[in-house]
């Protein structure tokens, strides 16, 4: 899952990082309201933990224009503005969630998961797909009683397909999610459909997978309910 982090402390934003970047988030920090927006309007993100506090700027303004421009992305926001109106008027602005400074990373970190849970419409249960069930919190997939032993970047390519169940992802979304990379090699690389082929190939030496499919001038998606 890729987070933004708009935190203007250096400190909390480094232990911020730190304490996701453990648990598997790709994070990426920004100090200041003109310099969210530059990130924001040059890729996505899935979560964007946002101080209000900000030194060039209105938190709850940005908060806006988040909302009008990238709908998809989930907002925590954390702020030493802990009052109930404070609260109620950052949730009434379209924040998923919202966290009173000081406050414990794992908390955060649980507030995460929930926000995403909600979102994509599943629990801490792994998924069943098919013939085979996905664990996305415990990073395993088992047909029956055998696990399938995928590489990270495999399974964390099936993971964010399965996340955005029945919506078509480009080669370079996939790209950038898994690789945080913006420069995708080129328009004709086969570098995503080199790891597909691999993942289709280890998935399909227990059962077919025709839920993993290819949008053509597009790249790929999983159909499931």
């Amino acid at each position: 899952m890729k987070v933004l982090i708009i935190e203007d402390e250096p400190e909390l934003a480094k232990e911020i990082t730190d304490f996701l970047t453990t648990e598997r988030y790709d994070c990426q920090i920004s100090a200041t309201f003109r310099n969210a927006t530059t990130l924001l309007r040059d890729r996505f993100f899935d979560t964007i933990v946002l101080d209000l506090g900000l030194p060039d700027g209105d938190g709850l303004e940005l908060l806006k224009l988040i909302k009008t421009d990238h709908p998809d992305s989930s907002v925590v926001i954390v702020s030493a503005r802990g009052a109930l109106d404070d609260r109620i008027r950052g949730l009434r602005s379209g924040a998923d969630d919202y966290l009173p400074k000081p406050f414990s990373l794992a908390e955060l970190h649980v507030r995460l998961l929930a926000i995403h849970r909600r979102r994509f419409g599943h629990t801490a249960q792994p998924l069943q797909v098919g013939e085979f069930q996905i664990d996305i919190e415990n990073r395993t997939v088992h047909h029956r009683e055998n696990e399938i032993p995928l590489f990270k970047k495999e399974f964390d390519l099936l993971s964010y397909l399965l996340l955005n169940r029945n919506r078509p992802l480009s080669r370079a979304q996939l790209y950038e999610h898994v690789w945080g990379d913006l420069s995708f090699p080129s328009s004709d690389s086969n570098y995503i459909d080199v790891h597909i082929k691999n993942i289709r190939k280890k998935l399909s030496a227990y059962a077919p997978a025709p839920w993993l499919q290819s949008v053509r001038g597009i790249g790929y998606k999983i159909v499931a309910p």
